[in-house]
């Protein structure tokens, strides 16, 4: 049996292959996803991955999966990366993009993909077309998601998440059945201390200071597509498959 989206060449990275003989789609569009937190670009990410045939791509998945594993195994690039984290600074962008290069597989695969959480500054942007452009790979768009710091807070602050099996909920909008009780397993809901609005603010504060830049990077290019985010994940979602001229699938 086929497993779709495996992601093994991107989460291990070297000369790791993903174990999938999933058919490739017709047409694979190749993206970046943009957007500051809370605006739903994992949701997203997921929506388009199931639309497309593209893989999800998240750089912030490799650094999950990096720590788990430990420092058994990883490249001297991701080793630097970890460091980094330990002693809570940020990954520089020479560390984030040879962390992408020994990924280049996934970027030349025929099955498209969605980049998400790279680039996040114009250098690792610029650095993503020349790395592109050697591989003879083209992007697609760079879709920005985009909700005014009111609705974010309001979105964010009302999330809550399982401390046992991590699900997401939101007390208004996808309220779990029992009050702060998860769903799926039982386990206490809780509001994680990065989605109190005081921290809310200052996480948006750092995305438009270091991130925002991009989008008038990738507009100047014309490559860039706003998309907004307000409504359900599904009004997001045709809107981005109205942008991309793509008709979305039968429900």
């Amino acid at each position: 049996m086929s497993i779709a989206h495996d992601r093994t060449a991107w989460i291990k990275g070297g000369e790791n292959l993903c174990r999938t003989s999933a058919a490739r789609p017709a047409r694979p569009y190749r993206l970046v996803l943009l957007g500051a937190p809370g605006v739903g670009k994992g949701t997203q990410a997921e929506l388009l991955s199931a639309q497309l045939g593209a893989c999800a791509l998240s750089t912030g998945d490799v650094f999950r999966a990096a720590k788990a594993a430990g420092d058994c195994g990883v490249s001297d690039a991701m080793r630097t990366a970890l460091e980094a984290m330990r002693r809570g600074e940020l990954v520089s962008d020479e560390t984030v993009l040879a962390l992408v290069v020994e990924r280049a597989r996934c970027l030349r695969c025929g099955g498209g993909f969605l980049l998400d959480g790279f680039p996040r500054t114009i250098a690792q942007a610029d650095a993503l077309l020349k790395l592109l452009a050697v591989n003879q790979v083209k992007l697609d768009a760079v879709i920005s998601y985009e909700l005014p710091l009111k609705q974010i807070v309001t979105r964010l602050s009302g999330r809550q998440t399982c401390n046992q099996c991590k699900a997401v909920f939101h007390v208004v909008s996808r309220a779990p059945r029992r009050e702060g009780i998860c769903d799926h397993c039982g386990g206490q809901l809780v509001q994680r201390e990065d989605d109190r609005p005081e921290s809310i603010c200052t996480r948006i504060a750092a995305y438009e200071a270091n991130t925002r830049p991009l989008t008038e990077f990738f507009r100047v290019k014309n490559l860039l597509l706003t998309i907004e985010a307000y409504g359900s994940p599904e009004d997001i979602h045709d809107r981005t498959l109205k942008a991309l001229g793509v008709a979305p699938k039968l429900k």
